[in-house]
């Protein structure tokens, strides 16, 4: 990660389907390459283009009304499958910068959060709304771990204190290790001078 994420204020698109796994996400056939970027234009590859290469107006995420939507309000089981990284470096590169759904694989979850991606759980019935009311502006605070609604509303979502200090500071697990790397000196000066 380079940025840090505190806000995510955008309208939501929806993809009802469940059970989204990682190759739905990213097709396998694009994970040859260990860069994050140009990854968007293949996600939902098979399912978001015809077979001419053209815009297949039948995916919910080419409607006009989804463009330019950064979150993603998805059905249950979202991300499960094989534990690609791939899948979130496409998401975000398409310009999706938060996923939530009722159901999030732990995997994908867990990779999501490491590289910058958003991925909240909320009750069934509070994601049911969600997909419900496609199109709401929503504004999600990383700090309060909250999600303000259209009527000024909040929903509460657990977010682990490590994922959101990595967040909020826009740093991966190793930027965290090379932040502390003044006091890991000191602590190794002080083993040496014990030993």
């Amino acid at each position: 990660m380079s940025r840090p994420l505190t806000y995510v204020h955008s309208r939501t698109a929806v993809l009802r389907d469940e059970n989204i796994d990682t190759d739905r996400i990213i097709p396998a056939r694009f994970l040859t390459t260990t860069e994050r970027t140009g990854l968007g234009k293949h996600a939902f590859e098979d399912w978001r283009y015809a077979a001419d290469g053209s815009d297949d107006p039948a995916f919910p995420l080419n409607q006009p009304k989804a463009k330019g939507c950064s979150i993603l309000v998805a059905g249950r089981n979202f991300g499960c499958g094989s534990s690609r990284e791939h899948a979130p470096w496409a998401l975000l590169d398409y310009g999706i910068q938060a996923v939530i759904s009722n159901e999030i694989a732990d995997i994908f979850r867990g990779n999501a959060l490491k590289n910058g991606l958003l991925a909240i759980v909320l009750s069934d019935a509070e994601h049911r709304w969600l997909l419900d009311n496609p199109g709401i502006e929503l504004r999600i605070d990383i700090a309060s771990s909250s999600i303000r609604l259209p009527d000024g509303g909040n929903i509460h979502f657990e977010l682990e204190a490590f994922a959101r200090h990595c967040l909020l500071n826009g740093v991966d697990q190793m930027g965290f290790l090379l932040q502390q790397d003044s006091a890991i000196s000191a602590y190794e000066q002080r083993m040496e001078k014990a030993a």
